[in-house]
């Protein structure tokens, strides 16, 4: 008796998510239902979109995005609220568990944004769920702490040798901050015997990220 033919997925270019105007397609970022409901949603790059022939299920190819939390090395001081990594790990879900649409942007554009809505993320490192290992494994270190930028953290430069600092490891209150007109690190201070120069009437010329 002959076998019969396992039916043809097709490949669909888009799909309008359940309850919702939103469509979405390959290469967009969503938000998928966590099986436990006290957690929130997990995030996806969707790699492709097919029917499943047999079934007629919609089903999504995806690439899923780890929060700091659920990485082997665990949430760290320098990872924002809204930071993710690209993972290698690929799997299939079914289309229904797509609850939105959400963005993805990278770390310099993510830091330009001028406000960050409930449905902007932000990467800067991709991630190997077997070994826990990052790329880059190193980025730029700021600050007497030596730690990655934060976007969630106020930090100020130093006019002189451009580096930036966390109020907290300079001993200052972010309103302290506020009342300096000019910023240089004592580093440098110690290097060019000069004094800060301080005035509380206008703190415009002083940057900070």
């Amino acid at each position: 008796m002959a076998k019969s033919k396992a039916a043809a997925k097709k490949v669909l270019q888009s799909y309008s998510i359940k309850g919702t105007n939103k469509v979405v397609k390959a290469g967009d970022c969503v938000l998928m239902r966590a099986q436990d409901p006290e957690k929130p949603p997990y995030v996806a790059r969707i790699e492709s979109i097919e029917i499943d022939g047999k079934k007629k299920n919609v089903i999504v190819n995806v690439r899923w995005y780890y929060r700091p939390e659920e990485s082997i090395g665990g949430r760290r001081q320098f990872h924002g609220v809204k930071e993710l990594f690209l993972s290698d790990h690929y799997d299939i879900q079914s289309a229904d568990t797509i609850e939105g649409k959400c963005t993805v942007h990278s770390f310099k554009n993510y830091t330009k944004l001028e406000s960050v809505g409930s449905e902007d993320y932000f990467c800067r490192f991709e991630y190997k769920a077997a070994t826990g290992g990052f790329t880059p494994d190193r980025v730029a270190v700021y600050c007497k702490c030596e730690m990655p930028y934060n976007p969630d953290d106020l930090m100020v430069q130093c006019e002189t040798c451009k580096d930036w600092f966390h109020p907290a490891c300079l001993n200052m209150t972010t309103n302290q901050l506020k009342t300096i007109e000019h910023f240089i690190c004592t580093d440098c201070l110690d290097d060019s015997k000069r004094k800060p120069r301080n005035g509380a009437k206008d703190s415009s010329s002083l940057e900070t990220k």
